[in-house]
């Protein structure tokens, strides 16, 4: 039995050419007739016959290609959004910076100020160590025996009195606070000027000794360093009476203080490294 494959069938060359001509001739022809010709016409029939069917498959394909620039679109708002975001976590840190400096700038123009109001010889420190425990009256400053400090200088703050230089080495020195229970500061009542000494406590809260019954303060009243002793120079709020319980077995009144320094908030304190020039220091108020 024999097997015959069938070969493909190949087009009709001649009919390819006749086409070929056919398009050329229609071409000329189009180019070379009126608006009004017999093929303008034709082709404005053939659009205003396929209008239609094109409308009608754009509007099958518009939520297609919606969806597809939607979701292109969803790729890119998502980098933007992580670069948006980026940069805004870069502008709050530093914003939050300029902040900080702003607010330390506004700290140390008001020290210096008052340390030239009440021409004092100071020098400006921060605070670099807090009391460890409720039992811990000291702080801890960068300022040392390389920037002129010695063991006794009183230091302060806008508030007030903070204490006194007790320990210090090249580049720091600790500040043992008048909060302290073994600290003692020679004080006077500004409104009546009856004097007395101010003591810390275990629980950091502050006494006024030896006050004469016959001048005993009010609530209210503000305790000012004396000036006695020659330890602390006279005028530095120590702080405001909160208490007083004149009973008559006392020899004295007992008369509570609170300091308006807070310990634990502070960040910059002042040094004096010298006398008071030009009498008292002032009261801040």
């Amino acid at each position: 039995m024999r097997i015959t494959s069938s070969e493909p069938k190949r087009g009709n060359p001649a009919l390819l050419v006749a086409l070929v001509i056919a398009s050329l001739v229609l071409v000329t022809m189009y180019f070379r007739e009126s608006d009004t010709g017999v093929l303008h016409r034709a082709r404005t029939v053939t659009l205003a016959v396929t209008a239609p069917l094109a409308q009608i498959g754009d509007t099958i394909a518009s939520p297609f290609t919606a969806a597809g620039d939607w979701f292109a679109g969803l790729g890119v708002s998502r980098k933007d959004i992580d670069t948006v975001r980026a940069q805004n976590d870069e502008l709050r840190a530093r914003l939050a910076e300029l902040e900080e400096a702003r607010q330390e700038n506004d700290r140390l123009r008001a020290l210096v100020q008052f340390a030239e109001e009440r021409k004092l010889t100071k020098l400006g420190a921060r605070v670099i160590g807090r009391p460890t425990s409720a039992w811990e009256g000291v702080i801890v400053i960068d300022r040392g025996s390389a920037d002129g400090v010695v063991r006794g200088m009183p230091v302060l703050a806008l508030q007030g009195l903070v204490g006194q230089i007790e320990e210090v080495s090249a580049n720091s020195s600790r500040v043992r606070l008048i909060t302290d229970q073994d600290s003692g500061v020679a004080a006077m009542v500004q409104s009546n000027r009856a004097v007395g000494v101010v003591r810390g406590s275990i629980d950091r809260s502050l006494r006024m000794d030896f006050v004469e019954k016959k001048s005993v303060p009010l609530v209210g009243d503000v305790i000012i360093t004396s000036g006695l002793g020659g330890v602390y120079p006279k005028g530095l709020v120590v702080g405001d009476v909160i208490a007083v319980d004149a009973r008559r077995a006392d020899l004295y009144p007992r008369i509570t203080v609170s300091s308006r320094v807070q310990a634990d908030q502070l960040e910059e304190v002042l040094v004096l490294l010298g006398p008071v020039t030009g009498g008292d220091v002032g009261v801040v108020e």
